[in-house]
């Protein structure tokens, strides 16, 4: 049963040293109990207390690491059902089914298209990130030959696949470097994989089709030693998908039920063949908890729409989307193309960009930090007025880069138009139009 937090509070040193990144030993209790800190993050707690407080200070979801050392990737470790909570921490990997039964010219050109697949938004490199390479065949030469051929073509992640103990040791050793997934364990190969996982000290997928039968095998891999593990409940609907992934954690949060305190994985190229329903079930495991989700194919138009959504739901509600301040060339400005202005809340800023680029005007585009507010958000909160705007365009920069001096600014900002004068007496202050949709028409009437 787990402790409360005044329980594990007597047995702290009670230093208050705030090494642990909270104020006081009872706030780090607290933390502790309600699985939203690490017991490791106190230095000065003894090795009898660790054990004593293992149950309590373990996260309801465990978390699970692979990846190579250098690049790491969490699977798990939620603790909150619900994102408005707090925030969901470790996005769902996104991965592609690899089988060796697949010619050659078919696995390059997977693994081309795999390293190609990069989309950059706020910032960020939006990517799929693992294969699951699917034993065929029972042949552990050709499996572990796959595996490094996707090991030497690729930076991905690595599943690895089969019914065969002695497939998947080959596959394992020559992923090693980047800590493999290993699948399938089942009731019926339990101890054979289950041995295997603890050998290798890799995490382990478990695999059943009920509740009680998944439960029953969790429990006994963990009592063989394996740590790691990821739950697979083999859906074949949408529906079983949503209701086991939800009954998994919420029985993990609420219910403290230990045999599905683990990180979850939709393998959704099992579904169906059909690759916009393989899309649809996995944009439903990545907004319901999945930490893993599988796909046949790695087509752009299936795969975007997925990095955005998970770039979505695995953003800090709690914290705006932001770009960083600065001077952003559009359309490969020259030093006589127009200056623009607005704020660094990202949905402004791939609006306005992305009817710039339309508009085919070169432009230079400033981008102000306002704290990730919009325009008129910022404009009220005094973040986007005449003189910091002013005083901004001065220390920008841009005047080594254009011989404008001709300022557009946002209509809904068009009050500020009268201090900017004044801050920027050298400048022409044109406003812009409200609605970004005429940013075109206005760019292309200059």
């Amino acid at each position: 049963m787990a402790l409360t937090g005044i329980e594990i509070f007597k047995m702290l040193p009670k230093t208050n040293c705030k090494e642990c990144g909270l104020p006081t030993c009872l706030a780090f209790a607290m933390a502790l109990a309600s699985g939203k800190a690490e017991l490791d993050a106190c230095p000065y707690v003894s090795d009898e207390v660790k054990e004593k407080l293992a149950e309590a200070s373990a996260p309801p979801i465990r978390p699970v690491k692979i990846g190579p050392k250098d690049a790491q990737k969490t699977l798990g470790g939620e603790t909150v059902q619900f994102r408005h909570e707090k925030t969901f921490f470790n996005p769902t990997i996104i991965a592609c089914r690899l089988g060796t039964d697949m010619a050659d010219a078919d696995v390059d050109a997977k693994l081309k298209q795999f390293m190609g697949l990069q989309f950059e938004r706020v910032g960020l490199n939006l990517r799929p990130e693992m294969f699951a390479i699917v034993d065929k065949n029972g042949d552990a030469g050709k499996f572990a030959a796959l595996v490094k051929k996707v090991m030497d073509g690729s930076d991905a992640l690595i599943l690895l696949r089969s019914d065969k103990v002695d497939v998947l040791k080959a596959g394992a050793e020559a992923a090693k470097e980047r800590r493999p997934i290993l699948a399938t364990a089942t009731a019926e190969n339990a101890d054979a994989m289950g041995a295997l996982a603890k050998e290798l000290d890799l995490p382990l997928v478990a695999r059943a089709e009920s509740y009680d039968a998944l439960a029953e095998l969790t429990t006994k891999l963990t009592g063989m030693g394996v740590k790691d593990i990821i739950l697979n409940s083999a859906p074949k609907s949408a529906k079983q998908l949503l209701q086991d992934n939800v009954a998994f954690r919420r029985a993990a949060l609420v219910g403290k039920f230990r045999p599905f305190g683990f990180p979850v994985i939709n393998n959704v190229s099992l579904m169906t063949d059909d690759l916009k329903k393989q899309a649809l079930y996995a944009a439903l495991g990545i907004a319901k908890y999945a930490s893993i989700v599988v796909l046949s194919d790695l087509a752009p138009h299936a795969i975007f729409p997925l990095l955005l959504q998970r770039l979505n739901v695995y953003t800090d509600p709690q914290k705006p989307m932001i770009v960083t301040q600065g001077i952003y060339p559009i359309n490969n400005p020259d030093e006589n193309s127009p200056i623009a202005i607005t704020t660094n809340f990202a949905l402004t800023y791939f609006i306005v960009t992305g009817e710039i680029e339309g508009s085919k005007v070169p432009t230079w585009l400033l981008i102000k930090d306002t704290e990730g507010l919009s325009v008129m958000t910022a404009w009220a909160a005094g973040k986007f007025s005449g003189d910091d705007v002013g005083i901004f365009v001065k220390k920008s920069g841009i005047t080594d880069k254009a011989k404008t001096r001709s300022l557009i600014i946002p209509g809904y900002a068009a009050a500020i138009s009268g201090d900017l004068e004044e801050e920027l007496p050298d400048w022409k202050i044109l406003i812009g139009p409200r609605e970004a949709s005429h940013i075109p028409a206005f760019l292309k009437s200059l």
